[in-house]
């Protein structure tokens, strides 16, 4: 690998002062003035001088294009030898003992036969390097535009070119292989300043300490709007006004949902800042924003955070994987398998009920990936209004009427009603089925910012990044081996 090495043309006269015509890059151009000439003419104290007044964290070499050599370059080593305008050039130096022939650099123009290597800066900044005059100017120019009537500048191909060219450039002083994670702290800290709230909370949260229903900020779940800024025009006031025409549609039959829809979406930011920093108890979301705990706006609130279409995703991805997760349900032994088994008894019976199938592979799943299911999948008749839901932070619930035969909270009866259990009380109740049940709980945890449930944390981080691919593709080892088992 190869890098374009950095050139400095310094314009001076020998005296008590210098000024200094720098360019750092072709798309960087500086000017210096030294204030006296380096005592007895030494290269050394000139790299000193020139290292503080340019920040170069690198140590370096000095050339300079000898007029009598038709400008070949030739090492300083008394700043006496330069002409009266010097084009002086910088040579990055390799002092790391782990560097190779990898990262070496070949020069551009008449130095290609040159290869160089450059010892990098430990610090990955914060702020992306300034360009050419020319392109600052016209990215200066845009981001006015921008900002007085929400025009995008035109940025021709040159432009783009340079400032490419730039970026490459300075990247390669810090990393020969920039990660992910690289430009993702650079585009924070520049997004941070711009205001972007999104950001700004992920940051802060990732610092606080978790409490009963206080959970962390969770990047992995792939959010792209976490925490939105409101729209233009709009402020918490104004949004606390539709919120109150939201709550009293509410209660209006029949439902209007178009209406409801649209509040819903033009009070999105104020609701995410409300859960987002504020982190109510779900029964105050409730009594807040009961829209939000209809079928169609959890769904939709999905949507609005992650851009994607659950309900079709998550049963695409189930029928998808089904056949195959039950063959490995079927391969399994011990008291693993026995639980398995019971599971799968079920949809022997009724192998081309597609509910029923489902429902095994989600049933079976926190069985596979050694999660504790048994707090998770509760049981009652009728709904009892004396059941006892105490230390139910998330759960199902699964509803027989009297008549109906039960055996277990596992059972896989598809005319028996689910509920959904959060902070030890039903939120929602009269769901048809279980895929259905799971599919609105994974929703309502996105749009609630809920932690997953610790005794169902394998299975729900299997949901998110295997089956519906959310989030960083680096997994848990149990997660990864039944991946690499279902993709086989």
């Amino acid at each position: 690998m190869f890098l374009i090495s950095t050139f400095f043309v310094l314009e001076f006269h020998l005296a008590m002062s210098m000024t200094l015509r720098v360019i750092v890059h072709d798309s960087d151009i500086r000017k210096v003035v030294l204030e006296e000439t380096p005592a007895d003419a030494d290269a050394d104290a000139l790299k000193q001088v020139l290292q503080k007044k340019l920040q170069l964290a690198y140590p370096f070499n000095l050339q300079y294009e000898d007029p009598f050599f038709n400008n070949a370059l030739c090492n300083i080593s008394d700043i006496n030898d330069l002409p009266e305008r010097a084009t002086v050039k910088i040579i990055p130096l390799d002092t790391s003992p782990s560097s190779s022939q990898a990262d070496t650099i070949i020069l551009s123009g008449s130095d290609t036969s040159e290869q160089l290597s450059v010892e990098r800066q430990i610090v990955w900044p914060d702020e992306i390097p300034k360009f050419s005059v020319n392109v600052e100017y016209l990215l200066r120019q845009g981001n006015l535009a921008f900002m007085k009537d929400g025009t995008t500048a035109d940025v021709g191909r040159d432009i783009k070119h340079d400032i490419l060219e730039g970026l490459a450039g300075a990247i390669y002083t810090f990393r020969a292989y920039p990660s992910d994670e690289d430009f993702t702290q650079v585009a924070k800290s520049k997004m941070r300043k711009s205001g972007c709230s999104d950001v700004a909370i992920g940051e802060k949260r990732g610092a606080m300490k978790a409490t009963k229903h206080q959970g962390i900020k969770k990047p992995r779940r792939s959010e792209l709007n976490f925490l939105p800024n409101f729209p233009n025009g709009e402020n918490e006031e104004s949004q606390e006004c539709t919120r109150i025409e939201l709550v009293e549609e509410m209660k209006r039959r029949p439902l209007n949902m178009s209406l409801i829809g649209q509040k819903m979406d033009s009070t999105f930011a104020l609701r995410r800042k409300e859960i987002v920093h504020s982190e109510p108890l779900v029964s105050d979301i409730l009594e807040k924003w009961p829209a939000l705990f209809l079928e169609s706006q959890i769904f939709a609130e999905f949507s609005r955070i992650s851009g994607r279409n659950l309900r079709s995703e998550f049963y695409t991805a189930l029928d998808t994987h089904s056949a195959r997760l039950i063959e490995i349900f079927k391969k399994r032994g011990g008291n693993q398998g026995k639980k398995l088994d019971e599971i799968l008894q079920q949809v022997y019976s009724k192998p081309s009920d597609v509910t029923v199938v489902r429902s095994a592979v989600l049933q079976g799943l926190p069985v596979l990936l050694g999660d504790e299911s048994e707090d998770f999948f509760r049981m009652c008749f009728d709904l009892d209004v004396e059941a006892d839901f105490s230390g139910v932070d998330v759960g199902l619930l699964t509803i027989f009427c009297e008549d109906m035969p039960a055996r277990c909270p596992n059972d896989l009866n598809v005319d028996a009603k689910r509920a959904i259990i959060l902070e030890e009380k039903v939120v929602m109740d009269d769901v048809p089925t279980l895929p259905h049940a799971v599919c609105l709980l994974f929703a309502l945890i996105y749009a609630l910012n809920l932690d997953y449930p610790k005794t169902m944390s394998n299975t729900f981080e299997f949901v998110q990044r295997v089956m519906l691919s959310l989030g960083a593709k680096n997994l848990k080892p149990k997660l990864q081996t039944l991946k690499n088992q279902l993709f086989r």
